[in-house]
């Protein structure tokens, strides 16, 4: 191979896709763009779905629901609100469908489901590990969960979004397609409910 003639240097452009023409591609159903998006966002839908399930067979069916959405509509994204909005009003809706379709399934289940093997009933929801929770707060993280596990749908998806995913009141209002002050009210109902669960389920430890 021959060498570069003196005073002339090679150089390479690496070329970096915007978001919007990253979407753009997708529009064309360019799979190359499909992948880079779901390799960019996968671990926020993976995360917000097992924060709102607690299961991380359910959050994976999920992630993978939300991505196959995103690659059939969005032709239907209008980029009225950031692309990242729409991925959460994706996942958030795919998750709560999700625990629509497993209280159906409950309500049809044979009373011998409820129990374990031992005719024991099966109270706690399995553990799990929340990728966003280090290794010292598991335990306290799991208690929580637990305890979030209890709080009414709506409650629980607002507390999920704000205070594991850090999102504002604004982004979740977005997400959810509901005012501030119902932010605030679903935030402030979530707080005094896991407020009131914590101090039952510790008064209980206690007595023990």
């Amino acid at each position: 191979m021959e060498a570069a003639p003196m005073g002339l240097k090679c150089s390479f452009k690496i070329f970096v896709l915007t978001e919007s023409e990253l979407i753009g591609r997708l529009k064309k159903k360019d799979r190359a763009a499909f992948k880079t998006i779901a390799d960019t966002w996968q671990d926020m839908v993976y995360n917000t779905a097992i924060g709102i399930l607690q299961n991380a067979e359910d959050a994976e069916d999920v992630t993978q629901g939300t991505f196959i959405q995103v690659f059939e509509s969005v032709s239907t994204f209008k980029g009225e609100s950031k692309f990242s909005t729409w991925l959460y009003r994706i996942t958030v809706s795919k998750a709560m469908d999700h625990i629509r379709k497993k209280k159906r399934k409950k309500r049809f289940a044979f009373i011998q489901s409820l129990y374990g093997k031992e005719d024991k009933p099966v109270i706690d929801p399995p553990d799990f590990f929340h990728p966003g929770v280090s290794m010292e707060n598991k335990e306290n993280a799991a208690v929580l969960f637990k305890a979030m596990k209890q709080l009414p749908p709506n409650q629980n998806t607002a507390f999920v979004l704000n205070k594991v995913e850090g999102l504002s009141y604004l982004e979740i209002a977005d997400i959810l397609k509901i005012t501030d002050s119902a932010v605030d009210a679903l935030l402030h109902r979530a707080k005094a409910n896991l407020k009131r669960i914590l101090k039952d389920y510790y008064n209980t430890l206690n007595n023990k």
